[in-house]
């Protein structure tokens, strides 16, 4: 995978810039991110799940309420790597399958502890694995230095709107 991790991803934030400039930038990235592939959407997902990952679980305390969606989590784990792979992506584009709605359902904190647990999952083996050899796109990589110049409270807020736009509430489908 083409993404480089640096140990501060905050290194970048600008914190002369006005509240008001600040406010409008994670709505900028979130804009951003929406609009790569949906390859290069997970790719994102993952690098920022695993180099943040112990800041999302800590902004997220509906995590220890994961266990709502422990019938989903079964579900995932029990299916092939390319049905893994389907199901991600069907989150991402919103299609409304059994799986896609079950998610739909879940608060924020869970829906962001659920990413977690798939990029921990992911690590293990026991999800499909980011290929070792991915290349992202340019975009994407420019996409990732506005993620990265954010602070972490932007980060989160940038991540929880990514999550909870996902898959398909059919309470108002």
């Amino acid at each position: 995978m083409s993404f480089t991790t640096e140990s501060n991803p905050s290194v970048f934030a600008n914190p002369y810039l006005a509240a008001a400039d600040r406010a409008n930038e994670v709505p900028a990235v979130v804009s951003k991110i929406k609009r790569l592939s949906v390859d290069d959407q997970l790719a994102l997902l993952w690098y920022v799940y695993t180099s943040m990952g112990s800041d999302v679980t800590a902004a997220a305390p509906g995590a220890a309420r994961l266990q709502l969606a422990e019938g989903l989590m079964t579900q995932v784990k029990q299916m092939s790597f390319s049905e893994q792979l389907a199901f991600m992506r069907d989150l991402i584009n919103n299609r409304s399958t059994p799986e896609t709605r079950s998610y739909g359902v879940l608060s924020a904190n869970t829906k962001l502890a659920f990413w977690y647990q798939l990029a921990e999952w992911m690590r293990a083996g026991i999800v499909i694995p980011m290929p070792s050899d991915y290349i992202s796109s340019p975009e994407a990589q420019k996409v990732l230095i506005d993620l990265k110049a954010l602070d972490k409270g932007q980060q989160l807020t940038a991540l929880r709107k990514l999550v909870v736009g996902m898959g398909v509430d059919p309470l108002s489908a």
